[in-house]
């Protein structure tokens, strides 16, 4: 495993910590303080998201067998990290059920985005497979317009040396006609 990625995770373990003390401790709070914490908590969301992004492009620039393990834990990260939000929003909103209704609206859309993420890996996946098709039959196709033009070349060269002989064997039958018939 890479040391980047793990002193990403490492980062992210510590705060995902920290966001969920800060949490527990803002839901007890009221006015003023709840607002500064509830800054603070969105603040270490912002970082925790901005890791999560960072080990995601450490991981797919490793080899493919480590790969899918650090993938599958960057998607465990991501879970955790909705969930913090989750509960962020439910210890800001005014009411239960505004907070309620905010967290079907957002994992509609959350699941749909990741649906729609995830047909655009495939399709990228599928494209890149694509391309080194295309470039491996591009090439075979240049070999063979090489070949087909050196069968065209020899194909001309056969039809005049065949009209060459016909021409001769007429004329020689035609010189032969003339002497059998003349004397």
């Amino acid at each position: 495993m890479s040391e980047v990625f793990e002193g990403y995770e490492r980062q992210y373990c510590e705060i995902s910590a920290s966001l969920s003390r800060k949490c527990a401790a803002a839901s007890a709070l009221d006015g003023e303080k709840k607002k500064q914490k509830l800054s603070e908590i969105q603040a270490d969301v912002q970082e925790s998201e901005l890791l999560i992004r960072k080990m995601d492009l450490e991981a797919r620039s490793l080899q493919p067998s480590v790969k899918a393990g650090l993938l599958a834990k960057l998607r465990e990260y991501k879970s955790d990290l909705s969930s913090v939000k989750s509960e962020v929003k439910r210890v800001s909103a005014p009411n239960a059920h505004q907070a309620t209704r905010e967290e079907l609206l957002e994992a509609g859309m959350s699941d749909t985005l990741a649906t729609w993420t995830a047909i655009g890996f495939a399709a990228v996946a599928c494209l890149c497979a694509h391309s080194s098709i295309v470039t491996c039959v591009d090439d075979y196709i240049g070999k063979s317009k090489k070949i087909l033009a050196s069968m065209s070349k020899r194909m001309d060269r056969n039809k005049w040396i065949v009209g060459g002989i016909i021409a001769a064997l007429i004329f020689a039958i035609l010189f032969i006609l003339y002497f059998k018939f003349a004397h």
